[in-house]
């Protein structure tokens, strides 16, 4: 799934830059000037309670108390107040304006849900305002800015009180007694917080216990001096405790936080999400619980108690920071992040067997939609999401649920880059368009995301071209061998080149790091043209390759495979470095269709045939023999011709 954006983030960080495209009116002008009346009454409502407590401007981020990227729905706060459902984008609304910041994923996709009251800034285009400079410049001397702690990052509210406070403007964080503005405006409509139970991962899959994963972060604590440690990632709590849970659609976690000292650990969670069998194995890991809403009062005792507590500023709230005095902060990167992303062998073999199901699923379906679209029918985008996921997916051992919502795109549609398909209002697939298909799945062992393009009638000689310029560059990556040390950010332009050269490009990342049996995205690695991420990429973590090309109004295209990074065979004595590689995960055909194999070099052509040698190899007896699908998968992955 495509993650990122090429220069600049959506999320409430200080990198976050952005343009604008005003729908009625620029964006600028003081928010001391009088209320503007809006079309939304949602708006109206929010300005008249921010006008009440004197606040001059609200920020509105999409994340949670966790800074997730995907949040149970009962903290989609900026998907309630702006319309827009993209997973990514901040919203700032003064008496005057209300303006949302996404990134490249989403323009396309906000053009049409954003209403006629908002003015939509597109990240990453040049020579406009980052959120911290645009409020600098348009909220009056004087004025305050109001945020909610809980549900932006420490070094984003940091950075944005420095940059107001040059402008004379205050930050007005709300305090812990006063609720959210927009939860008041969203009333009783507002869903409650989710009380899924918790499971256990077991220990063949996670292949490491809690209590060795414990000692590892008490050894961190005693390096770096410090008495605690804060986990406010969703993802992090479920990694360190060996827990899954189900509070946020297609992400295996639990809402809570975690706390662990020298000699006891802590799950503040709702106690009535554990079954005993989950009790049972935190006791026996020594891991206490405590309530939800302890968390952040049990961080400021410790504080207050002199202990010295570990609070990253980009993986935990404002809140949980602004409790711990300066003096006492920690502020490394937490080292569970680092831990998660690189996988041991239980979770890389549970990665591989995930794989060649899910292979096995694709390869099924693939062979029906192909089937439906040569008998003559239309098969619309919600059939296909359906179909693939309950009859296909969901069929197989271990599967759990999406890893995501499924992008299905013919046509236009696979230019919205998230795209998602909606009954009534749809497009569908016919021997006529390209059709875009990402999707990916949750099993017990193991998380997949994979992306095909393709085509069942006769694609044009320029879609043919852009394709095939899409899969040099995802070759490019595959086989790039890098020295130790190399941040994604060093091999990015290796996906580009090729439509680089023809002078096209795409408005994402080209990688994202893939939890095992855990959210798709993950950090802290990434693949990105974005020089802020210099975090090496390392053997046993796994990250994605998909490189696209995008053309509004007439198609997308896409390649994803899910690689995990492994080493080489080959070191450098002088330069005493390592040298690491790729090795596809994903095993599913890339339709050949597609490719003018005119463009493509003989090594190319080698990889490709290669690749498809090792999907039939791996995936072939695990594919059903009726309806042709074996046959379908055979003829699929045979050499190209050339």
């Amino acid at each position: 799934m495509a993650f990122g954006v090429v220069n600049a983030s959506s999320r409430s960080s200080s990198s976050l830059s952005a343009t604008v495209e005003t729908k009625t009116a620029e964006a600028g002008g003081s928010s001391s000037a009088a209320p503007s009346a809006a079309v939304d009454p949602k708006l109206n409502k929010l300005r008249e309670l921010m006008a009440a407590s004197g606040v001059d401007a609200f920020i509105v981020p999409s994340d949670d108390p966790h800074l997730s990227e995907y949040s149970a729905t009962c903290f989609n706060r900026r998907e309630f107040i702006t319309g827009f459902k993209g997973s990514a984008g901040t919203a700032v609304i003064t008496q005057t304006k209300a303006l949302l910041w996404t990134d490249g994923r989403y323009f396309l996709q906000a053009e049409k849900e954003l209403g006629p009251d908002w003015t939509l800034m597109r990240a990453g285009q040049p020579g406009t305002p980052t959120i911290q400079a645009w409020l600098a410049g348009n909220v009056a001397e004087g004025g305050r800015v109001g945020v909610d702690p809980l549900v932006h990052s420490a070094t984003f509210a940091s950075e944005l009180s420095a940059e107001l406070g040059k402008a004379g403007v205050s930050l007005s964080p709300l305090s812990p007694q006063d609720p959210n503005p927009v939860d008041q405006v969203w009333g009783e409509a507002r869903p409650p917080l989710p009380d899924g139970p918790l499971r256990v991962h077991p220990l063949k899959y996670a292949g490491e216990s809690v209590e060795a994963k414990l000692e590892k972060v008490r050894a961190e604590l005693a390096r770096a001096k410090a008495a605690a440690l804060v986990v406010c990632a969703l993802d992090e709590v479920a990694y360190l405790l060996n827990v899954r849970g189900c509070d946020v659609a297609h992400c295996p976690v639990a809402i809570a936080y975690a706390l662990v000292t020298r000699d006891a650990a802590t799950l503040f969670i709702d106690a009535a999400k554990l079954p005993d069998d989950v009790r049972a194995h935190l006791t026996a890991a020594g891991v206490a619980v405590r309530a939800y809403a302890d968390a952040v009062p049990a961080v400021a005792a410790l504080a207050e108690g002199g202990a010295r507590v570990w609070v990253d500023p980009a993986r935990v709230n404002s809140a949980a920071w602004g409790a711990v005095p300066a003096a006492q902060r920690v502020t490394e990167a937490t080292p569970l992040s680092m831990a998660k992303a690189l996988k041991n062998e239980a979770e890389l073999a549970g990665m591989r067997a995930a794989h060649v199901r899910d292979g096995a699923a694709l390869s099924e379906f693939l062979c029906w939609l192909e089937g439906e679209v040569r008998g003559g029918r239309r098969v619309s985008e919600v059939e296909v999401d359906e179909v693939l996921s309950t009859r296909f997916r969901a069929a197989r051992p271990l599967f759990l649920d999406l890893s995501f919502p499924t992008i299905a795109g013919a046509g236009a549609n696979g230019a919205v880059i998230h795209y998602r398909a909606e009954p009534g209002a749809c497009g569908a697939v016919d021997d006529t368009v390209m059709f875009l298909l990402d999707s990916g799945a949750q099993y017990e062992d193991g998380t997949t995301d994979v992306t095909r393009t393709m085509h069942f009638g006769a694609p044009t000689a320029a879609q043919r071209r852009a394709y095939t310029l899409v899969l040099k560059g995802h070759i490019g990556i595959d086989t790039c061998v890098f020295p130790e040390g190399t941040p994604g950010c060093a091999i990015d332009a290796f996906a580009r080149r090729a439509l680089w050269a023809a002078g096209l490009d795409y408005a994402h990342g080209t990688g994202h790091g893939v939890g095992a049996s855990l959210n798709v995205h993950e950090g802290p690695h990434s693949i990105s043209p974005r020089p802020g991420n210099a975090t090496p990429l390392k053997p046993g973590m796994i990250v994605s390759n998909e490189p696209g090309y995008y053309l509004a109004g007439e198609f997308g295209i896409r390649i994803e495979n899910l690689l995990e990074i492994a080493p080489a065979g080959m070191r450098n004595d002088a330069l005493a470095r390592d040298f690491y590689a790729f090795r596809p995960l994903t095993l599913v055909p890339i339709q050949k269709a597609l490719i003018d194999a005119a463009l493509m070099t003989p090594e190319e052509l080698d990889w490709l045939d290669a690749y498809h040698a090792r999907v039939w190899e791996e995936v072939a007896l695990h594919v059903s023999e009726d309806g042709g699908a074996r046959d379908w998968l055979r003829r699929a992955t045979e050499p190209i011709q050339r």
